[in-house]
C-alpha cells in the first residue's frame, strides 16, 4: 500500500474562528489603549505565529508591548472561548466533519495539522469538535518558526514517515500556500477562508467547497503517478 499524507491548517480551512480571532486581537489592543486594526487587517495575518503577526498589526510599538500583546491575546481568546465553548465559538465549516471522516476511512490516508494555533488551542479545539484520532500528527506555533517557513511540514513528513511528493498541504492563505511549496509539498487552496483567491495563485487546485476535496486529491494524485 503507498501511503499518502493530507495535511490541513485550521484557522480558516477546517473552522471559521474569525469572530474569536477579531475579538481576541481588539482585546489586546484595548488592554494597550490602542486603537485596533481593521478585521481586514486582523484576518490577513491569520496563519502567522502571534510574535510575527503583532509586529506587523503594530508596527509602531516596542517589542516589549507586543509580547505583552500576544499574551494579551491568548489569554482574550481563551476567555472567549470560555465564554461559549469552541463548538459554537469555531464551529467547522459546512462538510468539513464529512470530507474528514472519508478520508479517515481510506486506509492509505494519513491526517494531519499544520497550524500557527498554539498546542493548548488546538487540543481544546479538537476535543470540542471530538476529532481525537483523527490527525496522526499535530504541528503547532508552539514548536517552529513562523508559516511559512517549512519546518511543520518537514516534521510532520517524518512523523508520518510519507514522501513530500506523496502529500498534500490544504489552506485558505498564502502563508500554507508558501509553506508547502518551500517544502516541497502540493497545496490545495480552499476560497472559504481567509485570502482571496488571488494570494492563492499557484496552488495546484482550488476549491470552493469540502465536497470537491477528494477530486482535488485525485487531481493530483493522478498527476503524481504519471
Amino acid at each position: 500500500m503507498r501511503l499518502r499524507a493530507v495535511i490541513f491548517d485550521v484557522d480558516g480551512t477546517l473552522v471559521d474562528s474569525q469572530a474569536d480571532i477579531v475579538g481576541a486581537m481588539e482585546a489586546a489592543f484595548v488592554a494597550e489603549g490602542l486603537d485596533a486594526p481593521s478585521k481586514d487587517a486582523i484576518l490577513s495575518t491569520v496563519g502567522l505565529s502571534l510574535d510575527v503577526a503583532l509586529p506587523i498589526l503594530a508596527p509602531d510599538q516596542s517589542e516589549e508591548i507586543c509580547t505583552r500583546m500576544v499574551q494579551g491575546y491568548k489569554d482574550a481568546y481563551m476567555e472567549l472561548r470560555r465564554a461559549q465553548g469552541a463548538e459554537i465559538s469555531s464551529p467547522l465549516y459546512d462538510g468539513a466533519r464529512a470530507a474528514l471522516e472519508r478520508l479517515k476511512a481510506q486506509d492509505e490516508l494519513l491526517l494531519g495539522v499544520a497550524t500557527g494555533k498554539s498546542r493548548r488551542g488546538l487540543d481544546k479545539l479538537i476535543e470540542a469538535h471530538a476529532l481525537e484520532g483523527y490527525f496522526l500528527t499535530r504541528q503547532v506555533a508552539d514548536d517552529h518558526p513562523s508559516k511559512p517557513n517549512p519546518s511543520m511540514l518537514f516534521q510532520a513528513m517524518r512523523d508520518l514517515g510519507v514522501d513530500t511528493k506523496d502529500s498534500v498541504m490544504i489552506g485558505d492563505t498564502s502563508f500554507d500556500k508558501d509553506m508547502a511549496q518551500s517544502a516541497g509539498l502540493h497545496f490545495i487552496g480552499v476560497t472559504w477562508g481567509y485570502h482571496d483567491k488571488a494570494r492563492l495563485a499557484g496552488a495546484d487546485v482550488l476549491i470552493d467547497r469540502f465536497d470537491q476535496l477528494e477530486d482535488a486529491l485525485e487531481t493530483i494524485w493522478s498527476k503524481n503517478d504519471v
